[in-house]
């Protein structure tokens, strides 16, 4: 029997609705959520990502302050736009998006962001308090992971979660948010990664698997567990000369077999993706509401 697809477009359209009344909200009592979103360069992937962002922004009510810079803009310059966006009462939320180009240090502008308006959370503060079970902004990605689960009706707790990928981004994030001691959480975790020897012994065992290691075909149908949910958060471009572009997308699951075993399973594209900038645009909303009670307006 073929696994249940769990598409991400729906659940984050959900998600936008429910969000479309709170900014509704703000802006009716005089605080508009505004983002701000810095891309140096024109890598292709960053470009789509960032034209996302400003749909999903218009759509919805949020102020879009956009900074698009050349290639060899200078830290220097990037830093002062930061400053300029942490100072700025009517941005909420500061994106930078990655990657950067050589002569920028990322770790120097991610620090350099305000951690109350750090809406991607991964400035070391967010990722700290999320450790320790803190209020903070959740990563967008991981957060979404959480959301389709939610939206599946899979709870983690008791589950046993394995992770294929350790990034800043996805797998050490995710692992410390399905192990925490609450509702999205109370899983028991396992991380694999490229020097994990035998990754099948692992993934076998898995009630819930994500894989996110940013290579395709990583984690077949026989290394599943029979009626496993699978989520699949890698985007890799294959060769297909069917294709216009002479690609196609894929994830890091081998959709064809593994949706042969597991219970449910995400499509790439359409799955984990959507979610993503929609836990931005919620981020920056709660950004928006906690900059409110503050002022205390």
């Amino acid at each position: 029997m073929a696994a249940k697809l769990l598409e991400g477009k729906a659940i984050a359209q959900d998600i936008r609705e429910r969000l479309r009344g709170r900014i509704e909200e703000l802006t009716r009592q005089g605080t508009q959520p505004g983002l701000g979103v810095v891309l140096v360069g024109s890598d292709p992937a960053s470009s789509t990502y960032v034209n996302a962002k400003e749909r999903a922004c218009e759509e919805l009510g949020i102020k879009s302050v956009d900074h698009r810079l050349p290639e060899d803009t200078p830290e220097t310059e990037l830093l002062r736009i930061v400053d300029e966006l942490n100072r700025d009462d009517t941005v909420h939320g500061i994106l930078v998006q990655l990657p950067l180009p050589d002569q920028i240090s990322a770790d120097r502008v991610t620090m350099a962001i305000d951690p109350d308006k750090d809406v991607d959370g991964f400035h070391p503060v967010n990722l700290g308090r999320l450790l320790r079970g803190q209020e903070c902004f959740w990563p967008c990605t991981p957060h979404g992971v959480l959301e389709i689960l939610r939206a599946g009706g899979v709870k983690p707790e008791g589950k046993h979660a394995v992770i294929v990928g350790r990034s800043n981004i996805v797998g050490k994030p995710l692992a410390t948010m399905l192990m925490q001691k609450n509702e999205t959480g109370n899983a028991t975790v396992t991380v694999c990664h490229t020097r994990t020897p035998d990754l099948s012994v692992y993934t076998r065992q898995a009630d819930i698997l994500i894989a996110a290691a940013g290579k395709a075909a990583t984690v077949t149908g026989d290394m599943l567990k029979p009626g496993a949910v699978a989520i699949d958060v890698g985007v890799n471009r294959v060769d297909d000369a069917t294709k216009k572009k002479g690609y196609r997308l894929v994830g890091d699951i081998d959709f064809a077999s593994a949706s042969e075993v597991a219970s449910m399973i995400t499509p790439v594209p359409g799955g984990v993706g959507p979610l993503t900038i929609t836990m931005l645009l919620a981020n920056t909303v709660l950004s928006a509401e906690r900059h409110r009670e503050r002022r205390g307006r």
